[in-house]
């Protein structure tokens, strides 16, 4: 999937992640803040490169703002925010597993 613009999915409350994407040209850039990046980090950035390469999204820059969310709702969040970058977000997608 290309991007077209900025887009975000996700809150800034417990549980929950806010995930940014914005266009890119030179493959994906990570950011990732979390109280919990130490003992969680490896697993929220794995669960996020693994959604965006299920998306075929090549170049993107990426923002994470993580307050405990779980794998689920990272990946959701992940969805929500490509989706909407590509303006596709009211196109029928099949959300969830249904989802390469």
């Amino acid at each position: 999937m290309e991007l077209l613009h900025a887009a975000s999915a996700g809150t800034m409350e417990s549980s929950d992640a806010l995930v940014t994407v914005s266009p890119a040209e030179n493959g994906i850039s990570l950011s990732i803040t979390s109280p919990v990046i130490h003992q969680y980090g490896e697993q929220i950035k794995k669960v996020v490169l693994e959604r965006l390469e299920a998306l075929e999204v090549k170049n993107a820059e990426i923002t994470v703002v993580d307050k405990g969310a779980l794998d689920c709702t990272l990946k959701a969040r992940v969805e929500g925010a490509v989706f909407r970058a590509c303006d596709a977000a009211d196109a029928g997608i099949p959300w969830g597993g249904a989802v390469k």
